[in-house]
């Protein structure tokens, strides 16, 4: 994954020291907020805001926290925002320090332009758990996020946190974590149930693909309420979601595509031909074969996306029939580990 920084100085020097780095794996845009055709700081920080995934800017942290002031949302959504003195002696990440990843991305910037990252944050300054930033490391959607305040004042008043789940976490357990077998009593719960209810942290990973047939011409919004009513029968989070697929003939499906750039997924199909071929237990539809040229799609697509097994077969509602399969998915508690 690219991601895209938007970078802005307020001088010359501090213009220079922006154009100079260079950060793999990110695409830096630099603009000038002096001198002659300068940019417009507030112009510059709206379209930034809400575009690029983090802002750095080159002068005064002070600058930086006007600027940002008027955008702030969600520490869900908001994007990274940092800043670096225009001689390049320290990174400051001002937002976002560990959703966003501006605490790792400070880092990254300390060390390629000779840097001192300077981080505040209290469970990085003790070295302990942040669970917020392994969430994103780990691709897990965060339900309940004001629990993390929790789980962090466990960490910070040296108590242990409890983790359970689903998905059990492959390494060793960061110092104050401890693995249990009890959902209920669980701290952070890693499921794709839906939990909200509970109360607890609950992270959920992107391990269900769905398959999904329809009727010709039906639109994407009639889709988005079959597939949200289906999740909710089945108790199962919409973030734990990660791709659609179908059948080939639904490539070029109106409906279908909208619905997945509506959610931000990815769209698989295959041939009649494919799916007759993936092994298994499915619901069978004289109608379907005859028409597609095998007897089920919605079932068949999301075992053949998914690579795992089925967690719910054909729902039928208002033209549009879902299944569901979960994939198999590994988590560690260290990255790369």
């Amino acid at each position: 994954m690219i991601g895209r920084m938007e970078a802005i100085a307020f001088t010359e020097r501090g213009e220079r020291l922006l154009r100079s780095i260079e950060l793999p794996g990110w695409t830096i845009g630099v603009s000038r907020g002096y001198g002659a055709g300068k940019t417009p700081l507030a112009d510059w920080t709206e379209a930034a805001f809400r575009q690029a995934d983090a802002l750095l800017f080159a002068g005064a942290a002070a600058i930086a926290v006007r600027a940002v002031a008027p955008h702030l949302g969600s520490k869900l959504s908001d994007p990274a925002v940092l800043a670096v003195d225009e001689g390049g002696q320290f990174v400051i990440p001002l937002l976002s320090g560990h959703i966003g990843g501006a605490n790792r991305l400070a880092e990254r910037l300390a060390a390629a332009i000779g840097a001192t990252p300077v981080i505040t944050t209290a469970t990085d300054r003790r070295g302990l758990f942040a669970v917020d930033s392994w969430a994103v490391e780990q691709r897990l959607a965060i339900v309940h996020p004001a629990a993390i305040k929790r789980v962090s004042a466990r960490l910070l008043a040296g108590q242990p946190v409890r983790a359970g789940g689903d998905f059990p976490v492959l390494g060793t357990p960061p110092r104050g974590v401890v693995w249990t077998e009890e959902d209920a009593g669980a701290d952070i719960l890693l499921s794709i149930e839906d939990r909200s209810d509970t109360g607890q942290l609950q992270l959920v990973p992107p391990a269900v693909v769905l398959g999904i047939g329809c009727r010709r011409g039906i639109g994407g919004l009639a889709i988005e309420r079959a597939v949200s009513r289906t999740l909710a029968q089945h108790r199962l989070r919409p973030e734990a979601v990660s791709a659609v697929c179908s059948i080939d003939c639904k490539r070029e499906e109106a409906g279908l595509l909208a619905f997945c750039r509506r959610w931000n997924l990815p769209f698989q199909t295959y041939t009649a031909g494919e799916l007759a071929g993936v092994a298994g237990d499915f619901s069978r539809s004289d109608f379907v074969r005859a028409s597609v040229g095998v007897d089920n799609v919605c079932e068949r697509a999301a075992v053949l996306g998914s690579g795992g097994r089925l967690l719910f077969r054909k729902t039928a509602m208002d033209g549009v029939t879902v299944a569901a399969a979960r994939k198999p998915l590994t988590i560690r508690w260290e990255e790369g580990e």
